[in-house]
């Protein structure tokens, strides 16, 4: 039997297509991740599952769309970005196949529970942090559940390691690691060594911080390349780069450095909107593919992609088969990626700031056209209700540098909301119209109401299955859902 191929997705945490050199023309500096596109297949339609961390990587980790694993916004502190314990994740699949399988860097989807520890759901060693962010140089990370504490290096130099240590410890057998990178997320820092080449080329320090903190991962990226090379495993593993979700240009006060400018501003190859937003610059985000062994590079992939298609894609290159769980959203992607795919199916996108409404912040994408809803802002109904919103906020920073004060889920109400009514929806066609600039809505009435129904169908759907998701975590499963 032949080896089966080893796994290695990275996945950057907020960074856009401009984040790239090669398709920045030359202010970013990534070389490492430049090659791998010029080697690769370099996917230009591919999707994150959501414009947000955990919705995101919860579609990436279970092939299936966030309603339905009940990870809806990245506030750990409240359980929102728990993925279910009856879902099926990538780590339960190649550990149940035999292969070695690893976590190392951001989780996310299930920071203050046990039950939903990445050593839980499929993953054998866990090096690194359960929340949403952490801070570069006063770090605190989990090592298979042990504390370990800040030792001098910049955090995305240590996850590097880790991930090295792992390729070498695991050679001789399969194995699937994600290497969840938190860069270029906030909070913004990097040694001043590296930053000050981005400001000598007179570039604000929101900027260069960032571009700063893509070179060092993209440093990281080029020594996992070449650890492969040197243990002679390119060949036979498939090394995939992406992003969770787009590039956040307005970041709060506390996420900057002390009086810098919290906008970060910059190239993202045209695109409409950033984090959060359902436009393109929110969730459509680099896929470099790289499989020497199995793959023809050096190409372009137009054909759309979605996050929840990796999950079957990689299974079946692999030849392995998912234990149980629901059915899957994503397709097997392999026919596209050698050029032979047909028209993709419809996909989806909601997401808003507490519960789901369908209306707000929610989008089609069906062949070339796009169906977009726009983001609408929910207002507290009460002084009460703003205070609630404003502790969440709280109690998330408090959890990332107090780890031991906040250690059960808030048990606060949810705070009640002003919703705003629907506007009018917006169309684009994609492959004409890739920056969003002119909405076809009203020129194309029928089309647009179809896909208005698609997209309502769709939400009512994954909203009735995330129904079975208890507080407590328990499953139950509702009758007529």
């Amino acid at each position: 039997m032949a080896k089966r191929p080893n796994i290695i997705l990275i996945v950057a945490d907020d960074m856009g297509y401009g984040d790239f050199g090669i398709f920045n023309d030359g202010p970013a500096q990534t070389p490492h991740l430049d090659a791998l596109v010029h080697d690769g297949v370099c996917l230009s339609q591919h999707y994150a599952g959501s414009p947000v961390c955990s919705p995101s990587r919860a579609a990436l980790l279970t092939g299936r769309y966030p309603h339905r694993t009940g990870a809806l916004t990245p506030m750990e502190v409240r359980g929102r970005d728990r993925i279910a314990l009856d879902e099926v994740t990538i780590g339960d699949t190649f550990k149940h196949a035999g292969y070695a399988t690893g976590l190392i860097g951001k989780w996310h989807n299930g920071a203050l529970d046990d039950r939903y520890h990445p050593n839980a759901r499929g993953f054998d060693e866990f090096v690194g942090f359960r929340g949403g962010w952490m801070d570069y140089f006063n770090w605190w990370i989990e090592r298979n559940g042990r504390r370990e504490t800040a030792d001098g290096r910049y955090l995305t130099d240590v996850f590097t390691a880790e991930a090295v240590d792992f390729v070498r410890r695991h050679q001789q057998e399969p194995f699937m690691l994600c290497v969840m990178y938190n860069a270029p997320h906030s909070p913004l820092q990097a040694p001043d060594e590296v930053v000050q080449p981005y400001l000598d080329a007179g570039m604000s320090p929101g900027v260069a911080i960032t571009y700063a903190m893509n070179e060092i991962m993209d440093r990281g990226v080029g020594q996992i390349a070449q650890t492969l090379d040197e243990l002679a495993l390119r060949d036979d593993t498939i090394l995939m780069f992406t992003s969770d979700n787009g590039p956040a240009f307005n970041l709060r006060p506390d996420q900057v450095p002390e009086g810098m400018d919290t906008n970060t501003l910059r190239y993202n190859c045209g695109f409409n909107g950033q984090k959060g937003s359902v436009y393109e610059g929110g969730i459509r985000v680099p896929m470099i593919m790289n499989w020497p062994g199995g793959l023809a590079g050096g190409r372009r992939v137009d054909d759309l992609v979605h996050a929840t298609d990796w999950l079957p894609t990689l299974a079946n290159i692999c030849g392995v088969e998912r234990p149980g769980g629901r059915p899957l959203d994503g397709c097997d992607a392999l026919p596209i990626l050698r050029g032979s795919g047909g028209e993709a199916p419809a996909r989806f996108w909601q997401l808003n700031a507490q519960q789901p409404v369908g209306w707000i912040n929610a989008a089609m994408r069906a062949g070339p056209w796009k169906l977009v809803r726009p983001r609408l802002a929910e207002k507290p109904q009460s002084d009460a209700d703003q205070r609630l919103m404003d502790r969440y906020v709280e109690m998330d920073i408090r959890y990332k540098y107090h780890p031991d004060e906040v250690t059960t889920l808030m048990d606060d109400p949810d705070p009640q909301l002003i919703t705003p009514p629907p506007i009018a929806p917006e169309l684009y066609n994609i492959e004409d119209d890739p920056e969003e600039k002119n909405n076809l809505a009203e020129s194309e009435p029928e089309r647009t109401s179809h896909m208005l129904g698609a997209l309502q169908d769709w939400f009512d759907g994954v909203e009735a299955e995330r129904r079975r998701i208890q507080p407590d975590g328990s499953i139950v499963e509702l009758a007529n859902e």
